[in-house]
């Protein structure tokens, strides 16, 4: 039976965040752009930076957007979290101008909806009426554009404009901009990738319909939402990969990211006041470039046991690829959210589209 306190505390802990935004760099803004895309790269647990080479790169490095070998790309995902109450979606597209230019544009969802509002439950005379109860979604969008450069035979870079949207129904709603930034170096078959997010500190300006909630938020106590500002701290990572051709038809990648953070000590695997590091392995076997087996280690933190003692904990990955014909590629992963329900455990598929792919030779440079 839904109940004025269900509403209370879903739309306490939306707002929450906003409220508490006021004049502050919150830790943890914006943090479904740290969830990843493309269920390649979930497979490796997002082990990416240095190693991405499709249309997926404009989240990931938009330096390796510069790998794309065809004319058009296109890249579509979906998965659901938290047992399918909440679903994750992307969609992206690049394409490439003259030899040593890139472009991409990516869509990102991240929502759930037909969130129950119980505030009129209840008709005047103080019956239960059912049909008062409407619904609303709460969805946070990005919309990124990428530009990748090809400078040289060893150094490529890329940028990121993103525009983001979060909405809590008609309660509140936030505008934001923000750039990225990153690059990809390249020497005697080793590629280190560094991938700067929000290096102009990415803000949200929240704006709340008070009157929607001012009453209920009086009557338990809360403090009523004013507008505010949310600030998204820069971060970084430092990657490197290498691929290994085992033989003429079987190819083993390696992948490590180290996730840098500058917000205050967290659980990372190393954690100071100055900063933190968070490691991912990636690992990616393909036969033929055609089909593709993929595990990963990400998310590893150092945590403390109720007895004090502490322990290591890790994000675990794993997928596959199919290429089904030489235009459509198949992804699926298999990834682990962390122990806070009873199935953590999400699907991932996506489907990438190349269409005319690149003369021999058409890039100024060595590509990726």
């Amino acid at each position: 039976m839904f109940s004025r306190v269900n509403f209370y505390v879903l739309v306490g802990i939306l707002l929450s965040g906003a409220v508490r935004a006021q004049g502050i760099a919150p830790k943890y803004s914006n943090e479904f752009m740290n969830i990843g895309i493309g269920a390649r790269a979930l497979g490796m647990a997002g082990a990416q930076v240095s190693a991405v080479n499709d249309v997926t790169a404009a989240y990931w490095n938009p330096a390796g957007l510069l790998g794309i070998k065809h004319e058009h790309e296109f890249s579509l995902m979906h998965a659901e979290y938290f047992a399918g109450i909440a679903k994750f979606d992307y969609a992206g597209y690049s394409t490439n101008i003259q030899e040593d230019n890139q472009i991409a544009v990516s869509l990102i969802r991240f929502g759930v909806d037909d969130i129950p509002d119980t505030r009129f439950l209840y008709d005047a005379n103080g019956a239960l009426n059912y049909d008062n109860i409407q619904f609303f979604n709460a969805a946070d969008y990005a919309l990124l554009l990428s530009f990748a450069r090809d400078v040289s035979d060893y150094l490529k870079i890329g940028v990121n404009a993103k525009v983001i949207h979060r909405n809590v129904g008609k309660f509140a709603k936030a505008w934001g901009f923000g750039l990225d930034f990153g690059a990809i170096y390249m020497e005697n078959g080793w590629r280190i990738g560094l991938m700067a997010r929000d290096i102009t500190t990415t803000f949200n300006a929240w704006s709340h319909n008070a009157d929607l909630v001012r009453d209920i938020y009086a009557q338990t106590q809360n403090q009523i939402p004013i507008n505010s500002i949310e600030l998204t701290l820069p971060r970084a990572t430092l990657s490197f990969s290498r691929n290994f051709e085992l033989t003429e038809e079987i190819d083993f990648l390696t992948v490590l990211d180290l996730d840098l953070t500058f917000d205050g000590e967290r659980n990372a695997l190393y954690g100071s006041d100055l900063f933190n590091v968070s490691p991912k392995i990636g690992m990616e076997l393909g036969y033929r470039q055609s089909a593709f087996f993929r595990i990963g280690a990400g998310n590893m933190q150092t945590l403390k046991d109720f007895d004090g003692s502490k322990y290591t904990s890790f994000q675990p990955g794993f997928g596959l690829g199919f290429k089904v014909s030489e235009a459509v590629l198949v992804d699926y992963a298999l990834t682990d959210i962390g122990s806070i329900s009873e199935t953590p455990y999400s699907h991932v598929f996506s489907v990438k589209v190349s269409l005319n792919p690149l003369k021999s030779g058409f890039r100024l440079y060595d590509g990726l």
